[in-house]
């Protein structure tokens, strides 16, 4: 059977590099597309020997154009946490959105599955919980969050059009929040926020009073939804995510526990625009794609824990 031929935008991230590992496992030619803005060569090096893998130096806003067959593109490639997007937002607006449409393009030449990495953020601060596909969010266009959510809706509203217009097979998936190993000690996002302050015995910081609600998918779970909805035959925005909802405050004090720390939690101010809510209607991916997470918070965080110990070392 001919290989498969894929190309994953933002490959050298978090979620893109575990999705170069599931699918060399699964026999696939990968083709790594980064420009090492957020994502990290440290995380793909050990694929470097793998005569399968490829690893190709670039920014998606600049056309891209590869030689050879293209079955799969999937487009992870932005700045994903508040600190980064806070850092570069117009890197973030331009790969929502020009990334979005040269990827598609190189879909269309290449008649190829394309598969957008979206967001819970979609939905804003959202008014209605938990968030299931067919709301249309609460989101404002011009806060400091902005860029981030409207590059995401753009990058879907696109999407969509190519599939109407061209007939080209896309996917859709909206993220929530994902952890696991491989996340980047100071990118400003709960758990590997929490877990470095806690391995220090620092403060433990959370913003306002803490009783925001998250979901936490590990990485696994996600990797497990992704190749599910890649081979399913769902075009339009599927929730990929773990509807067990828990407050910031439980959080914080699990992964202390977990630590064995000494840590004590303390308050910052709320951001603008921060969501109050965020959990997944997960009904629609049990149903179609009959998958759900399995993986156990406290297990998940123990492999989070230990990467970060030995990272580290």
């Amino acid at each position: 059977m001919k290989k498969k031929h894929i190309l994953i935008s933002g490959g050298a991230g978090f979620i893109g590099s575990h999705l170069c590992d599931r699918l060399l496992d699964l026999g696939a030619y990968v083709i790594c597309v980064d420009n090492l803005l957020t994502g990290s060569e440290k995380n793909i090096k050990h694929l470097y020997k793998n005569k399968y893998f490829k690893f190709l130096k670039h920014d998606v806003i600049d056309s891209l154009d590869v030689k050879g067959d293209i079955d799969y593109i999937l487009h992870f490639a932005s700045p994903a946490s508040p600190r980064d997007y806070y850092k570069y937002p117009i890197a973030t607006l331009e790969v929502g959105a020009i990334g979005t449409r040269n990827l598609l393009e190189l879909a269309r030449k290449k008649r190829a599955v394309f598969l957008l990495a979206s967001t819970s953020e979609v939905y804003g601060d959202p008014l209605v919980n938990p968030q299931k596909e067919t709301y249309w969010g609460n989101v404002n266009p011009i806060g400091p969050r902005s860029v981030y959510d409207e590059a995401k809706r753009f990058s879907e509203a696109i999407t969509l059009a190519y599939h109407r217009k061209h007939k080209i097979d896309t996917k859709i998936v909206r993220i929530f929040n994902t952890y696991g190993p491989r996340m980047r000690a100071r990118d400003g996002r709960a758990i590997p926020e929490f877990i470095e302050q806690a391995l220090t015995n620092k403060p433990v910081t959370a913003f306002g009073n803490g009783k925001q609600t998250r979901s936490f998918a590990y990485i696994d779970d996600l990797i497990d939804g992704l190749l599910l909805l890649l081979n399913s035959g769902l075009n339009t925005p599927v929730n990929i995510g773990n509807p067990n909802e828990m407050t910031i405050n439980s959080l914080a004090e699990l992964i202390i526990n977990l630590v064995g720390s000494n840590s004590k939690i303390v308050y910052k101010p709320l951001p603008l625009d921060d969501p109050k809510l965020r959990r997944p209607d997960i009904s629609l991916a049990k149903k179609e794609l009959k998958w759900r997470p399995k993986v156990d918070i406290k297990k998940g965080l123990g492999k989070t824990i230990e990467y970060f110990r030995n990272d580290k070392k």
